[in-house]
């Protein structure tokens, strides 16, 4: 029985079956593995079917290398091993999404990603997973933890307050202090959102919606 989350689809459900990923000529599969708390590619491998049986048994990601002809647990030279918190296929059942929890960077060349980007795009995302889990888990001394002891009232005057000085930013201070502001005022929303048990998910929901 693995801890991690295998998604099916509902034919899968109806036949009660679990995933069934299908295979190559060649019996690869590829295997997109992405953070899971803020959804960055972070590489890109191949799996045969004792690899991926090796995965669902360890919860460890486990690829098969081409290059070498064996299989090979990323992490086994380095230590930065990748745990599985969820697999997914694609409508075709050929292509597998993995979400990680990475113990350390994933490119063998010491990066965060073996894709080059200059910033993490999604790190707001991981934010708001660093707020949420200072809720559940609370650390004496940490910021988070001494606004929600203040209480609702406290962390939406913060709003506010940092509202009104991303306003002041843009029309009498530099860039850099708008860049600031902005900043302290987006990490203040997202403890708000927490605090009234709401998501950025449902704010993008909400978006697209209003979009369409």
């Amino acid at each position: 029985m693995t801890e991690f989350k295998k998604r099916v689809s509902i034919e899968q459900v109806e036949e009660g079956k679990e995933l069934a990923p299908k295979f190559d000529r060649d019996g690869l599969i590829a295997c997109v593995t992405t953070a899971a708390k803020s959804g960055e590619v972070l590489m890109l491998g191949y799996m045969n079917q004792e690899a991926y049986d090796k995965t669902v048994q360890e919860n460890i990601v486990t690829f098969f290398s081409r290059s070498k002809n064996r299989l090979w647990t990323k992490g086994e030279t380095s230590n930065n091993f990748l745990h599985v918190k969820s697999i997914d296929l694609d409508c075709d059942n050929d292509t597998l999404l993995i979400k990680v929890k990475a113990d350390g960077p994933t490119c063998h060349t010491g990066s965060r990603s073996c894709f080059k980007t200059e910033y993490n795009q999604n790190f707001i995302l991981q934010l708001e997973a660093i707020v949420a889990d200072r809720y559940e888990n609370p650390q004496e001394g940490s910021y988070i933890n001494k606004l929600r002891t203040k209480g609702l009232n406290k962390i939406a005057q913060k709003v506010g307050e940092e509202g009104v000085e991303t306003v002041i930013a843009a029309l009498a201070e530099t860039e850099t202090d708008l860049i600031n502001e902005s900043s302290d005022l987006v990490f203040h929303l997202l403890v708000l959102l927490r605090e009234k048990g709401l998501s950025l998910e449902q704010i993008a929901k909400n978006l697209e919606g209003r979009h369409k």
